[in-house]
């Protein structure tokens, strides 16, 4: 008896201690330790260590709400997207600039399923997306409402950090303040910038910076990274531009006016005829003799929506909802079409402010004369209704390059290209100092390169260039120097080795508002900074809940209050340039609920 009683009392004690080991809802996400406490949700941070202090903010929000964090800091981008690509993060810091200044490159690359950089594949999103880039600006503010309803709040496949603010310096001694341009989108404009000695224009090169010496690419279509963003916006000239708070112009473009005709699918551009192609000889600029005409625009935007017109093609994705460019041939067709707005017809829109109008259209380049009311009209006829079309125009890889040389540099096959041999148009070695140089560049913009080294990019102004225009550059040439350090830069502006700097970082502000001669520019950028959400293999992509809870336990004012107000509250990418209404609010009772609510899925 006595022994069964001992065995009795054994299996009652196992019950209990199998009864206290039950798991209740609120305990299923938490692990428990050797102590018996609750160990918290681990959230994995995944960032390059530059962006170390935007990491310990988010760091110390998520801790304060209850998460355990981890963090994955890479020293450079390349390992950076290596451990992306693998997967080793819940939330990865990501940015991201809106360089065409339209809220379609905002998002299609990044949120749509197979878009360039998306890891997102979701039918509602694409829905949305596609349905406003159909849209103009009156229409599509409700969709893009409805786009980041879906997905920030109801999905939470990112979260919003800050919108940054574009900064730069620039000597006042040696530099017109209001002939230094700073846009929200677009590249800087060397053409317009002067100096408060006239007499220096011809003499003393302009000298600005850039980190990145080695050059992705100096044909337009091939390279769309800081390398190259402002080389190329100078090099090549485009059908339209951007203003600087992002408005479609034809100012200092190729063409005088341009239209919209009605549906929205087709759009018309007038052709000026005073810019022909800069060449280099003997590293020096000089008139090629080939004017720029519709001929080269056919080429360049055909080359620039094909995938396979070249080796390694980074911007295709940019243009493929151009279906057709071509030349324009009969003057009463432009009579017939309505504009898009109803407001008169294409031919009205492009006469407005012609001196000489629209009495003769040619398709010979070399015929076009504005004295004489003879012109080239390109039309370009999109995929589907799509007004946005005109922002990718403006973009640098949208750049007019020369037919006829393009074809004399590239005569390889594309589909069995050899680096090793076959030099294709734009390749830096070509403009490098040394024995592969060999400048076969035509530019079609203000400026062209001479030559590089490790030390500058030398540049001159195209004497083919709008002469005797208000649009013609001002300053004969260009230095753009390699600094591949922020502090060395900041340095070299100071010491008069530079003449402005961009990009300059909130802690440097005080010491430039101290300093008599510097003028800090500021304006906001189409630029921002988010968490991209892991959606696979992680219980983040499991689980809208976990993600809604880190999502309500930002809070943008504590960013924007550690960067002294140089960064503004965004909620998407598309929040610099449409005001959707939607707003982030931290909140942790949020945070709990669905944290709560993630507990209970497990």
């Amino acid at each position: 008896m006595k022994k069964k009683g001992i065995i009795s009392l054994m299996l009652g004690l196992l019950l209990i201690l199998s009864a206290c080991s039950v798991k209740t809802k609120d305990d299923v996400s938490e692990k428990v330790n050797d102590g018996g406490k609750k160990e918290a949700t681990e959230i994995e941070i995944l960032s390059m260590s530059s962006n170390e202090s935007d990491v310990n903010i988010l760091r110390d929000q998520l801790a304060k709400n209850g998460f355990k964090v981890k963090l994955n800091l890479q020293p450079d981008f390349g390992s950076f997207k290596a451990q992306e690509d693998a997967g080793n993060f819940d939330v990865s810091m990501s940015s991201w600039t809106t360089v065409t200044g339209n809220p379609d490159y905002a998002v299609r690359s990044l949120f749509i399923s197979g878009g360039d950089y998306s890891i997102i594949s979701d039918s509602k999103l694409d829905q949305l997306i596609n349905q406003a880039s159909t849209q103009t600006a009156e229409d599509y503010k409700d969709t893009y409402k409805k786009l980041e309803d879906h997905l920030v709040f109801e999905k939470a496949y990112i979260a919003p950090l800050y919108i940054s603010n574009k900064n730069q310096a620039i000597n006042t001694q040696v530099l017109k303040e209001n002939s230094v341009r700073l846009s929200k989108s677009r590249a800087l404009a060397w053409d317009s910038i002067d100096y408060v000695d006239a007499s220096k224009r011809d003499k003393r090169p302009l000298k600005l910076t850039q980190a990145t010496s080695t050059l992705t690419s100096l044909d337009p279509i091939k390279g769309n990274d800081g390398s190259i963003n402002q080389l190329n916006t100078n090099m090549y000239v485009r059908l339209v531009n951007l203003t600087d708070d992002d408005k479609i112009t034809s100012d200092a473009s190729l063409s005088l006016n341009h239209a919209i005709a009605e549906g929205n699918k087709e759009y018309y551009f007038v052709l000026r005829n005073d810019i022909n192609f800069a060449k280099v000889d003997d590293k020096k600029a000089v008139d090629s003799g080939e004017r720029v005409g519709a001929e080269d625009v056919i080429f360049s935007l055909n080359r620039a929506k094909d995938k396979n017109s070249v080796p390694d093609h980074r911007t295709y994705s940019l243009h493929e909802h151009i279906k057709n460019v071509e030349i324009v041939k009969d003057v009463k067709k432009l009579e017939s079409l309505k504009l898009s707005n109803g407001e008169g017809t294409v031919k009205d829109a492009l006469n407005k402010g012609l001196e000489n109008k629209i009495s003769e259209l040619v398709t010979d380049k070399k015929d076009a004369d504005q004295q004489s009311g003879k012109y080239q009209v390109v039309k370009l006829t999109t995929t589907e209704p799509f007004p946005q079309v005109l922002n990718y125009l403006a973009h640098q890889s949208a750049g007019i390059v020369s037919k006829k040389q393009v074809e004399s540099i590239n005569t390889y096959k594309v589909a069995s290209f050899d680096a090793k041999k076959d030099i294709p148009y734009g390749d830096q070695n070509t403009v490098t100092e040394g024995s592969r140089y060999n400048n076969t560049l035509y530019a079609s913009g203000p400026y062209i390169m001479l030559y590089k080294n490790d030390y500058e990019a030398a540049f001159q102004k195209n004497p083919a260039y709008m002469a005797g225009t208000d649009d013609e550059p001002h300053i004969n040439q260009v230095s753009v120097r390699f600094i591949k350090d922020q502090d060395s830069a900041f340095s070299a502006l100071r010491s008069g080795e530079i003449d402005m700097l961009y990009g300059v970082p909130e802690t440097k502000f005080d010491i430039l508002k101290a300093d008599s001669k510097m003028k800090l520019q500021s304006v906001q950028s189409n630029g921002v900074s988010y968490l991209l959400f892991n959606t696979k293999n992680r219980e983040v992509a499991k689980s809208e809940n976990l993600r809604k809870a880190v999502l309500y336990s930002i809070n943008q004012n504590e960013f924007i209050q550690f960067y002294k107000g140089d960064k503004e509250k965004a909620v998407s990418t598309v929040s610099p340039l449409v005001d959707t209404g939607n707003e982030l609010k931290a909140d942790p009772k949020k945070v709990q609920k669905f944290l709560k609510e993630y507990q209970a899925e497990k």
